[in-house]
């Protein structure tokens, strides 16, 4: 049921960006008018427009939100794993998007603050603060443990073993 509705959410959202539903969305109000003398201009022909029109967008809304929600969350992801595969990047970036909004305003002050030292012609610089630490990070500066000799024997008997 879910897919269905992510494949209708998502025609109707490319449908509904193209210029032509716009112009056929014009002709409709525009054919409603000429009309407006043919009904007397009365309450049901203004009810026509009012209750299409409203219906039409009540369930857009809906369509077109779920249809941001998830092109918005693959936009995260990619890149956070962009964030996360450049070495140079502050892994504090990835996730950003959860942070409360003080959070986020702090951080985006302090990159429009280096985007005009840029501009200045300086040299770009960090973002203030400790940079996140990468899991591979801490590993390799982790000293590789020995093999304890419980550990040994058993390979060094499959070894024996086989060259028997």
């Amino acid at each position: 049921m879910e897919r269905l509705f992510i494949r209708f959410a998502t025609l109707t959202a490319k449908i509904a960006g193209k210029p032509w539903t716009f112009i056929a969305c014009l002709m409709i109000v525009l054919l409603w008018a000429v009309t407006g003398p043919i009904f007397g201009f009365s309450e049901t022909w203004q009810l026509v427009i009012n209750t299409g029109t409203t219906i039409i967008t009540f369930l857009m809304v809906f369509l077109i939100q779920n249809t941001q929600n998830r092109d918005g969350a693959a936009m995260q992801a990619k890149l956070d794993e962009l964030v996360y595969a450049v070495k140079r990047a502050d892994a504090r970036f990835i996730g950003i998007e959860h942070l409360t909004e003080r959070e986020l305003d702090k951080i985006l002050e302090e990159v429009e603050h280096r985007a005009q030292e840029v501009h200045a012609g300086k040299p770009a610089r960090a973002i203030k603060g400790r940079p996140a630490v990468r899991a591979e990070d801490v590993e390799a500066a982790q000293p590789r443990a020995a093999t304890p000799a419980a550990e040994r024997k058993p390979a060094a008997r499959a070894r024996r073993k086989a060259s028997t």
